[in-house]
């Protein structure tokens, strides 16, 4: 067409000037100008044949110069002055695309180089010029255009220098080499028209770009990875020559071959791995893909050094292996293509691809790599930060598997991994633990401590779940002993440490803190470290959680100090004596008691605050360590020397205890440091996991404390009697008191009580001086800060007192009779507070000083803590009393008139006082008020019940707002169960059968409700309850048994309890049984207490209760039978028999089938009359009844319970036989199993009816029964759940039976006798095959032959060179495009049709799609045609009657009402062109568009048609019209003409 109108404009005129001089003259408008370029165009075809006119070169002059450079500079300053002066910008690129075109037509027809030079010279100065100021990119702009059309005109040789500064030029503008940096648009425009334009240069221009590209310099970062990738796309024909062009090879020679250079693939690697939008890393992919298809056309053998490193090729060629190269090639580009979708399972087809690779990639003679190894790491990036979490679980383990599946180059130690641990754990964590093993074993000795130090480094910079954290520190631990880590890896592994802290659960917590000890121990450079670093490092770990002394731990950390102790750093030369020539972990510890002895200088204040516990701890610790590993020095020669050791230790401490009871100006500090240190001392020195007896350390360290017993217990009485205690903070001393005086009554408990110790001498003072203090009163007068403190005090130190003759029956009088201190006790005024105190000086109330009540934090930020901890000890207090003189609680008031014990003799009131006291009380200081309730509500119970209910409302109440608070939930829980659920209470409330009983029923289902939530709730409850119905472990009283009997719900409760828990939960579950199995390996297992919070102990609990039942007992046997009745009840009330029978054919999940069955046998044993109906169910072929026979089996084997009221049972076991005898030769064990069961109850019914008939079978059954003997615990409760393919929630590993000992069993119980050969099966040796032999097939295939490659949602395809396109309107991201297309199918009727369009509209964006009611979408025939697309498309509902109104709103928002119906005028669909805001209105299947509707159309558009058949099916009309209006709009950016 262009041809044709340039040659009529020159039959018009021979003259091509008057021609190209009318075209040049008037407004410049896009047609003109690219009318211009036709013409232009056709006379330089002209002159290519000899046939152009003389005249032409001059006016090619006039034109470009005159003309074409004018318009081009002025057109975009006056396209950016104002919008309403030029053309649209799409109508100005069209004219610096015609003018750009046209300029080089002018510049071949100047008869010489001269004006191609001329105007590229210009045009890179404008580009320079331009390129720098911000707004001027519209110059740019055209200097671009300019430069690009005259490039190619210019001589390679005699116009070299040009060519390289405008390729200088153009390479910076691209790579944004400026501060500023480019807009997006110039480095667009500069790499698809400039650059390819100078490529067809050749020579010095393509050097000069390629050399700026493969320049050295600093490593690619993020930011210059797209630009370079740009570039090279551009180039890329230039580059890496077309293949299947024959070149010369001189031309080859000539060019750069991108191929041989390793900086080229290092940043295709780096576009593949680091690449953060897919339009880069599809650049780098087709880089990748157009150099292996050169290379295989071209054949040449060659390889690629890798530059700055040493290793195998970054990529190399060989004719001889070009089989399996593009074969490598081919599976490694399909994978990275593949990962950028985000589809699991079209992912997950490809993966086994991945194996080829390393198939293909090390080679079998040598065992090298032939392929470098960071070509893997591109795609294990990829799948690492990809978005979807299950591929990149999939990478890392794919990864970790590396050094398990394969033996690749540089690992050839690795067939000797390390051995696997006890038990199971997260098969990823093992990996984890494997993988880093074995490469740090193989880094080179120079770079293995940067490479841990960043690691540890590493795992700092996150906040870590509890396994997670656990498996990294595990993996960390088993790195080989080596000198790694100085100071800064020791602070990095201390801050690791505190991550951990942030876990709940405490038992992986503790073994995280293991596991990090243990790598400071492997891994610490001692050499580089002090003692002291190590000190504040081993502070880190709680010893309460992990390092407890006589652990594991504790003894690994003991021989590593043993043996490393004289090679840590000295900060300073030692001042130490005696010690300090021998050993200077001795010379440190000695050095730090008498630093820490030493009283502080600027501490002088009686009133100053307790000093830190941080410091007693680390001191004591030392000190132990030392003294143990000074033992094991010793261990074989001189035994006196560890006594000698800890003497020494400890002089300083026992010099100054000595001292407190004569030295009354000892500073107060001083003597808070000492006491904190002989606390910690005696806590620490208590073995872990040692049972009762103790080392000699211990031993020892008790003589040196009871020589200083009379000196320690005078001066406590002192300062807790003598008023010496007058400040808020002086309470926190007082609890220091009380604690050393309760450690030395332990210890002088446990070396023998004697009558007139120190302590005795002390107790009997301490009592009479608190009582006086108590008892006093002021005369009339505000009471005094100091007055106040000591009351609270002397309520403390009874409490104290009250606790240690309450637990220990030695400091008990041997009289019962009420002494001074019950009598004063028992009259004392409940819930009595202290009023606030006035200051001396001004009246003003004092405000309270910080002040630490516990070792551990700091506390009491007002006066109302104070009261509350005098209330508290008030109750600890009436507790003791009400424990003592239980006996003589009445159960009535009225029945003493003087009572000498008045809070003993006066229950109801006690009781009601500690209602009032749990009003005041806070939550956390309510347990000793519940241990009063626990005495109280079991003798008031039947007079008083409305106030026992009160009681159990009101604790309940406080129950249910502490289950959010860790440290006082579990203690207080206990309490208020224990008070309850108290044997008496449950006795008298069953007899009754009143509010109580309900009232208690109503709490137990509230904390069966709870412990949904909060794991470990229910267990408290059925343990106690449980352990309260036992006498002895082999035999369950009558009366016991009785309460049970009327409490049954719980137990039947416990018996199917068990939630259905997250997979996380289950994983923390899972991950917790492999700490446990870990044993005393793990140090954590020794010192936190198992507090069997899990939820199968509740199962546990109640199975191994039922289990002490005698089934010989008639009560016992009433009582199972009572509970499988409820059993069935709960669940089955109101069935019909018909759909019971027809619920055991279908597949159901375990518990459901559990109780279809046994409501079967319940209906079989109360109507015989169904047996008919229960034996066709057996008829029903074997296909029918694969996934259900076990069901009717297991129904078969209760056959004696079923047939226990049918006189006449021969016929019934006949037919039962020969039922049970077909399926016991079934191919599936667990059919075999199951019958195996039924024929050994059916033959032992045989035989005791002696049924003759039968007797020729007897030597077969007998010997076939053998199998089923040994069905015991594990078989049970572990070995059938697992094989069976049950959830693992419902596995019961046997020692959990046997760890769990509240409940107690008979020696002599079996657990343990599951045959070997089923403890060793998987599941799948045995699992039903469903589904057809071959369905697992699929899966273990190692490679597929053909994977689905889904396409991915680009708008446009790249790298797409075409200089026609508009750069800025190509589509770089992935995405969802949503058009203003809405597809009404109210009309449509079948579920199969709205599917179908329903995922057609997605697909293609559409903005809704109506129909008539939106229950549609919960039809299984819709959902199968859907395939999920109505969760991401919006639908409307919109009734048929309702139709026109809604056209008419769409109309009213400017929607074109487009109809799918064949009408008089309707328009063919090829002919229409859609709005962008277009309605589609679908007919119905059979009727169309109803006549009413039509009126309302907009337009009718029909769909050509070439057959016979008139009409499609309404989804696929409505398809063709969904697809051309898409079809439509996505042509309608790029068309400039329409």
């Amino acid at each position: 067409m262009e041809w044709v109108l340039a040659d009529a404009l020159l039959s018009q005129s021979r003259d091509p000037r008057v021609l190209l001089g009318a075209l040049c003259r008037g407004e410049a408008s896009a047609e003109r100008v690219e009318t211009l370029r036709f013409l232009l165009q056709r006379l330089e075809d002209e002159e290519a044949r000899g046939g152009g006119a003389g005249a032409l070169p001059e006016a090619a002059h006039e034109v470009a110069a005159g003309y074409l450079v004018p318009l081009l500079r002025g057109l975009p300053g006056r396209l950016m002055g104002g919008a309403d002066t030029g053309p649209p910008a799409r109508q100005r690129r069209r004219v610096l695309r015609a003018a750009g075109a046209a300029l080089r037509s002018c510049a071949r027809l100047a008869g010489g180089p001269q004006l191609a030079a001329a105007l590229a010279e210009e045009a890179l100065r404008d580009l320079l010029a331009a390129r720098p100021a911000p707004g001027l990119e519209g110059a740019c702009e055209a200097a671009v255009e300019v430069l690009a059309a005259v490039g190619p005109c210019l001589r390679p040789l005699e116009d070299a220098p040009l060519l390289e500064r405008v390729a200088q030029a153009a390479l910076a503008l691209a790579l944004g080499g400026d501060e500023a940096g480019p807009s997006e648009d110039a480095v667009a425009l500069v790499a698809g028209r400039l650059l390819p334009a100078l490529g067809q240069c050749g020579g010095a221009a393509l050097r000069a770009v390629w050399g700026g590209l493969v320049a050295p310099g600093p490593p690619l970062g993020p930011g210059l990875v797209g630009p370079q990738l740009l570039v090279l796309s551009a180039l890329a024909e230039k580059l890496l020559p077309e293949p299947g062009v024959d070149c010369a090879p001189a031309a080859r020679e000539a060019g750069p071959d991108a191929r041989r250079c390793w900086r080229f693939w290092r940043t295709v690697q780096a576009g593949l791995a680091w690449a953060e939008d897919a339009l880069t890393r599809k650049r780098a992919r087709y880089l990748l893909q157009r150099a292996v298809e050169v290379s295989a056309e071209q054949g040449a053998d060659y390889a690629c050094a890798p530059g700055e490193e040493t290793g195998p090729s970054l990529f190399w060629w060989s004719e001889k292996k070009k089989d399996e190269l593009l074969k490598f090639w081919e599976n490694y580009i399909l994978i990275m293509e593949t990962l950028e979708g985000n589809q699991i399972h079209v992912i997950k087809p490809v993966l086994p691809k991945l194996n080829n690779l390393f198939e293909y990639a090390v080679s079998e003679e040598n065992g090298c790599w032939l392929f470098h190894p960071s070509w893997h790491l591109c795609i294990y990036k990829r799948m690492f930060e990809s978005e979807n979490k299950i591929l990149t679980k999939e990478g890392v383990t794919h990864f970790l598997e590396l050094y398990e599946t394969r033996v690749l180059p540089f690992s050839p130690e690795f067939s000797e991994s390390p051995g696997q641990l006890i038990g199971s754990g997260s098969p990823l964590g093992l990996k984890l633990q494997k993988f880093l093993v074995t490469y740090i074993s193989l880094l080179p000795e120079e770079i293995k401590s940067s490479f841990l130090l960043k690691f540890i480094q590493k795992m700092t910079s996150r906040h870590w779940c509890a396994i997670p954290i656990l498996f990294l520190s595990k993996a960390l631990a088993s790195v080989p002993r080596c000198k790694a880590l100085g100071i800064e890896g020791l602070l990095a592994l201390r801050d690791v440490l505190q991550c951990t802290m942030i876990t709940h659960q405490i038992l992986l917590r503790g073994a995280a803190q293991c596991y990090l000890l243990r790598a400071a121990i492997n891994l610490v450079d001692v050499e580089k470290v002090s003692l002291s670093d190590m000190a504040t490092f081993l502070m880190s770990v709680r010893q309460e959680e992990s390092l407890g002394r006589g652990t594991s731990l504790w003894t690994e950390l003991c021989d590593w100090l043993c043996v490393h102790e004289s090679c840590f750093r000295r900060n300073s030369p030692s001042s130490s004596v005696g010690l300090a020539e021998t050993s200077s972990l001795n010379a440190y510890v000695k050095n730090l008691i008498h630093e820490y002895i030493k009283s502080p200088a600027w501490e002088r204040g009686e009133n100053c605050c307790m000093p830190d516990w941080f410091e007693a701890k680390l001191v004591a610790m030392m000190v132990l360590l030392a003294v143990d590993v000074e033992g094991m020095k010793s261990q074989y020669s001189e035994k006196r020397r560890t006594q000698n050791v800890l003497r020494i230790f400890l002089d300083p401490l026992l010099d100054a205890l000595v001292k407190f009871g004569t030295n009354a100006y000892m500073p107060l500090l001083k003597t808070d440091r000492c006491l904190q240190l002989l606390l910690k001392l005696l806590h620490t020195c208590l073995l872990k996991g040692s049972g009762t007896q103790d080392d000699e350390v211990s031993t020892l360290l008790q003589n040196f404390v009871m020589s200083t017993t009379e000196s320690i217990s005078e001066f406590i009485l002192r300062r807790l009697t003598m008023n010496e205690l007058s400040s808020v903070s002086d309470l926190d001393r007082c609890h220091l008191y009380l604690m050393v005086l309760t450690e030395l009554i332990n210890l002088h408990l446990k070396t023998g009580w004697k009558r007139g110790n120190p302590i005795w001498r002390v107790i009997s003072p301490l009592i009479n001086a608190s009582i006086r203090h108590l008892q006093e009163t002021g005369s009339g007068q505000e009471p005094t800060l100091g007055t106040q403190i000591q009351r609270a005090v002397s309520m403390a130190a009874l409490a104290k007192v009250c606790e240690a003759i309450d637990q220990k029956s030695e400091l008990q009088p041997d009289s019962l009779d009420a002494g001074p201190m019950e009598r004063f006790l028992s009259s004392l005024q409940l819930n009595q507070t202290l009023q606030k105190p006035l200051t001396e000086e001004d009246g003003r109330y004092v405000q309270p000083e910080c002040s630490v009540f516990s070792e551990e934090s700091s506390s009491s930020q007002g006066w109302g803590k104070i009261v509350a901890q005098y209330i508290h000890d008030q109750w600890v207090c009436l507790s003791f009393l009400l424990k003592k003189y239980h006996t003589l609680i009445p159960t009535s008031e009225g029945e003493i008139l003087e009572p000498v014990l008045p809070a003993v003799q006066m229950p109801v009131r006690t009781l009601q006082s500690a209602l009032e006291a749990l009003t005041i009380l806070p939550s956390d200081q309510v347990l000793p008020v519940f241990h009063c309730m626990k005495i109280l509500v079991p003798k008031l119970l039947t007079s008083c019940e409305s106030l026992c209910i009160e009681s159990f409302d009101m604790a309940w109440k406080i129950i249910a707002s502490l289950s959010n608070t860790q440290l006082v939930f579990w203690p207080n829980l206990r309490a208020f169960v224990q008070f309850v659920f108290d044997p008496i209470v449950l006795t008298v409330a069953a007899k009754t059968k009143g509010q109580t009983y309900f009232k208690i029923k109503e709490i137990m289902y509230k904390i069966i409700e709870m412990s949904a939530m909060k794991t470990g709730v229910f267990n408290i409850l059925i343990s106690y309850c449980c352990q309260s119905w036992i006498v002895s472990a082999s035999n369950v009283s009558q009366g016991s048994l009785s309460s049970a009997n009327n409490y049954s719900e719980l137990v039947l409760e416990a018996c199917v309890f068990g939630t259905v828990f997250r997979r996380d939960q289950r994983l923390i579950q899972d991950i917790q049984t492999f700490v446990e199995n870990l044993g005393h390996d793990c140090a954590a297992n020794v010192v936190i207490e198992n507090t069997k919070r899990e939820d199968h102990y509740v199962r546990i609990c109640a199975v191994k209760f039922l289990c002490l039942l005698d089934g010989s007992n008639m009560s016992h046997k009433l009582f199972i039978e009572d509970l499988a009745v409820k059993l069935l009840d709960k669940n089955f009330l109101n069935r019909i028999i018909d759909k019971i029978f027809q619920a055991g054919f279908i597949n159901n999940q375990a518990s459901i089938k559990y109780f279809i069955e046994w409501i079967i046998i319940l209906i079989l044993h109360k109507f015989p009359q169904f047996l008919p109906k229960f034996w066709d169910c057996f008829s029903y072929g074997e296909e029918n009844l694969k996934t259900s026979i076990c069901t009717f089996l297991s129904v078969l084997s209760h056959l004696d319970i079923i047939t226990e009221n049918i006189p006449e049972k021969k016929l019934i076991l006949k037919q039962a036989l020969i039922i049970v005898l077909h399926w016991c030769f079934n191919h599936n064990f667990s059919i075999r199993l199951y019958a195996m069961v039924a024929l050994k109850k059916i033959w032992s019914m045989c035989k005791s009816l002696h049924i003759e008939e039968l007797d020729a079978l007897t030597s077969v059954i007998e010997s076939s029964l053998d199998q089923v003997e040994n069905m015991h615990g594990a078989t049970i409760f572990y070995v059938l759940p697992r094989l069976s393919g049950l959830v693992e929630d419902e596995w019961i590993a046997i020692d959990k039976f046997t760890r769990f000992t509240d409940i107690p069993l008979d020696t002599g119980f079996q657990w343990y006798l599951s045959p070997a050969q089923l403890c060793e099966l998987t599941p799948s040796d045995w699992s039903q095959q469903d589904i057809g032999p071959h369905s697992g097939e699929a899966d273990n295939q190692s490679e597929w032959a053909d994977v689905q490659k889904k396409i991915i949602p680009w708008k446009n395809n790249v790298p797409d060179l075409d200089l026609e396109l508009v750069f800025q309107d190509r589509a770089a991201r992935l995405g969802k495009s949503i058009s203003r297309l809405v597809v009404v199918a109210s009309l449509i009727d079948k579920p199969t049709n709205l599917g179908g369009l329903c995922r057609t509209c997605e697909v293609f964006g559409a903005s809704a799609l109506v129909v008539s009611s939106l229950q549609c979408i919960r039809d299984k025939q819709f959902q199968h045609l859907s395939v999920s697309a109505e969760q991401w498309l919006p639908l409307v509902e919109v009734k048929p009657p309702q139709l026109i109104d809604y056209l008419q709103e769409k109309k009213a928002e400017g929607y074109t009402i487009v109809g799918v119906e064949q009408t008089a005028r309707s328009v063919d669909l090829t002919q229409f062109c859609f709005p962008e805001k277009s309605l589609l209105l679908l007919g119905n299947e059979r009727e169309g568009i109803p006549a009413n509707l039509i009126q309302q159309l907009d337009v009718c558009v029909e769909i050509p048609q070439q057959g016979i058949i008139r009409s499609l099916n309404v989804h696929v009309s409505g398809a063709l019209l969904i697809w051309e209006y898409t079809r439509q709009q996505l042509l309608r950016p790029g068309d400039a003409g329409s």
